[in-house]
């Protein structure tokens, strides 16, 4: 079946689960944090004490002030920091003692949306996109088959040559979207997706990720547009100065359905 035609598909009628928070348990989750502390250098620590845990195919915002620590935290989640104390499970593995060697495995599994894109400014949007695939040793049938059916998703069929200096920022922050969950990732994190839009880009973008999530993925979205949070109704993570409190649990897919992206490994 088509992939426009998965997304399409809705499951009505299906009791949600509920994400793993603060004080709960339970077996199936994407991502812990247990007495987490980050500091850089010899400051005083901006993370203090985060303890939290998301379930599988649950979605949640990250909200708070600016400098309250939310880009820190997103980059825990993916790896680009060590924490200064505590234990953070990635998968059901503890992020202390991955190998050098098994860190590109893991990091595969999470897709990330970058607040200013990263796109490589010399590829086109199809190379872009197609770069998670290619990394990992996809065939290039399949790479060309599943970038040409995703683009047409996030509605960028007709920009598939385009550089990304010639697209606008709505169009970037797709391009980047789709890159971050063509490897088909177990967890997508983004960091204020919506920034650089208008309210009408910013809905069509946060729709995009809700497909995905019924799809299984686990979602974290970042962001100040609160107005958006409240609309859309999932859980939330608060950080305020450093600490994290719960605000709801997050929401799960009614259907977690398998993205099949044959030769992606």
């Amino acid at each position: 079946m088509p992939l426009s035609a998965r997304l399409a598909r809705k499951k009505a009628g299906l009791r949600p689960r509920i994400g793993i928070m603060p004080g709960q348990s339970g077996d199936h989750h994407v991502i812990r944090f247990e007495s987490v502390g980050l500091r850089y250098g010899l400051g005083p620590e901006v993370l203090q004490d985060i303890d939290f845990a998301l379930a599988e195919g649950s979605f949640h915002f990250l909200i708070g002030e600016s400098g309250a620590g939310k880009s820190s935290l997103l980059k825990l989640m993916y790896l680009a920091l060590k924490p200064t104390r505590g234990t953070i499970t990635l998968f059901g593995r503890d992020v202390a003692g991955l190998r050098r060697h098994s860190l590109p495995e893991v990091r595969r599994q999470v897709g990330v949306v970058f607040q200013e894109f990263r796109l490589l400014p010399h590829l086109s949007t199809f190379d872009n996109v197609a770069m998670p695939l290619r990394v990992a040793g996809a065939r290039e049938s399949e790479i060309s088959r599943n970038v040409t059916e995703l683009l047409a998703w996030v509605g960028l069929k007709d920009q598939m040559k385009a550089r990304p200096s010639t697209l606008s920022g709505g169009q970037q922050q797709r391009v980047c979207i789709a890159r971050a969950v063509i490897g088909r990732p177990k967890l997508l994190l983004a960091d204020e997706p919506t920034g650089n839009v208008d309210d009408r880009m910013a809905m069509r973008l946060m729709h995009l990720f809700e497909e995905l999530n019924r799809l299984g993925t686990t979602v974290v979205v970042a962001t100040h547009n609160i107005g958006l949070v409240e609309r859309l109704g999932h859980g939330r993570l608060h950080l305020e100065g450093g600490t994290l409190r719960a605000g709801g649990a997050g929401r799960t897919a009614p259907a977690a359905r398998e993205w099949v992206l044959k030769g992606a490994s």
